[in-house]
This record gives C-alpha cells, structure tokens and sequence, in this order.
C-alpha cells in the first residue's frame, strides 16, 4: 500500500511540474503555415525586448547549424532593429525547439527568426556561426508543432531556402 501511495505522489508531482510548465503565465503563440500549425512559448521575462517583437506584422558560414527560418523579408514591411539579448544573459540556450532572432551584427534582429531542429550550442554566447561570438537572441520554445518543424526541415531547399517556399499563413497570439 505504501509503494502504491508513494508511486501516486511521485507521479503527481512530476505531472505538476509539467502541467505548470506548459500552462505557465507566458504568452503563447501560434505560427500558422502551411504544413500545420506550430505553438511557441514566449519567454518575456528572460528576454523581454525580444519577445515583445510583434511576430504577427511582421550570411553564408561554414559552421553547419539545423534549423528552419521564417519572417518578413521584403524591406518595406521589416520592423526596426532590436536590441541584441544575447544566451550569457537570458539562460535561454538554443535547444531543440527553441525559437530565436535571425541578425546579422548584435543590435540588427528585425522581423527574420528561426526554429532550431536539434540542439545547437553554436548560435549560443561563444559559439562559432558568427565570428563577433554573441549569438543569437532566443526567445521561447515549440510547445506543440514540432512534427509539423520537422516536417518542414526536410522539403526540398536550394542555396539554403525552401523551393518551393512554405509559406506562414498567420501568427496569432494565443488566448
């Protein structure tokens, strides 16, 4: 009876843990493309300026990275610049999952983001896939959808871009 009892706590704990994960008080969002739909937790107060970049309106290297990239990419309709908030102050580190800003110098993310497939320790502070060492501004993780990230990861691509283009049909904030 002891073990029964104790097996029970156990598990209700671990599923508290995980129930107030993913029901924490984070916005959620949802990118909706055309292969499906795809969930992301917004972390705002681990990396406040880049999570409030409003989703929804929106270099060639050597070191090999997996990841799947999206955003507006015509000049015209780009948001401004954001500050760059780099892994070494957020703690959010570029894990499976994990959702991120596209930039080319620190302070130059506009409307561009990724989704890494995998992890991927090189977009973190210190990591080698930009010769300034900064990183890449994290800023949530894929809480459901990530079959539909994978799915996406392996159609046909020609010089680093999907041909043909999977296109983002909407990205709504979650109620």
């Amino acid at each position: 009876m002891k073990i029964i009892i104790s097996i029970t706590a156990i598990a209700l704990v671990v599923l508290s843990m995980f129930w107030g994960y993913y029901n924490s008080a984070n916005p959620v969002i949802i990118i909706k493309t055309e292969l499906g739909d795809i969930n992301v937790e917004l972390y705002e107060g681990d990396a406040p300026v880049t999570a409030a970049v409003t989703l929804s309106n929106q270099p060639g290297n050597d070191i090999k990275i997996e990841v799947i990239q999206g955003g507006l990419y015509e000049e015209d309709k780009m948001f401004a610049p954001i500050q760059h908030e780099p892994t070494v102050e957020t703690g959010i580190l570029h894990k499976n999952g994990v959702i991120s800003m596209a930039r080319n110098e620190p302070g130059s993310a506009t409307s561009e983001f990724f989704i890494c497939v995998g992890d991927q320790p090189e977009l973190d502070y210190g990591g080698k896939r930009n010769p300034d060492g900064q990183g890449f501004a994290a800023f949530g993780k894929v809480i459901s959808g990530m079959d539909v990230v994978l799915k996406i990861h392996v159609q046909p691509d020609s010089a680093q871009a999907l041909y043909p283009r999977i296109g983002i049909i909407d990205i709504i904030r979650k109620e």
